[in-house]
């Protein structure tokens, strides 16, 4: 994550649970909690071009649908994050590791750590759980 208004393809999130919202402003109460990836794409891009909408907040949970489309212009956020894929293929740069990736794949992203959605299919959604304090997370053990 970082500060600052969201460029197009971005995805961006709250620096913190008392930060102003820096995305898009129209994440709902869910009463039924539950999100569909249909339902999400219909809400990108966003009124600025934004290729992401966050859906659900619960405590430090936020749940965010991501569809970049091109190139994927993320910089290191400072929480913990995790992508479920949706749809799309591709490879995925995380710290100093790329790695093949398709749906149904689960992909942790610790706070700090350079990561990016490479040579995708046009079609690429995937799920953005972000959760947890700044900073990450510390290891047990």
């Amino acid at each position: 994550m970082r500060a600052g208004t969201a460029a197009p393809g971005e995805c961006v999130a709250p620096l913190s649970a008392s930060a102003p919202k820096l995305a898009i402003t129209t994440t709902q109460h869910m009463t039924d909690h539950h999100l569909t990836v249909n339902a999400a794409l219909t809400r990108i891009p966003g009124h600025r071009g934004e290729r992401f909408v966050e859906l659900f907040r619960h405590g430090t949970l936020s749940v965010e649908l991501y569809a970049p489309r091109g190139t994927d212009p993320q910089q290191p956020h400072t929480r913990d994050e995790v992508y479920v894929v949706a749809q799309g293929r591709g490879r995925f740069l995380n710290g100093g590791l790329r790695h093949p990736f398709g749906p149904g794949d689960v992909l942790f992203v610790p706070a700090g750590v350079v990561h990016r959605f490479e040579d995708f299919s046009d079609d690429l959604a995937v799920w953005v759980f972000f959760y947890g304090p700044e900073g990450g997370e510390t290891s047990a053990g």
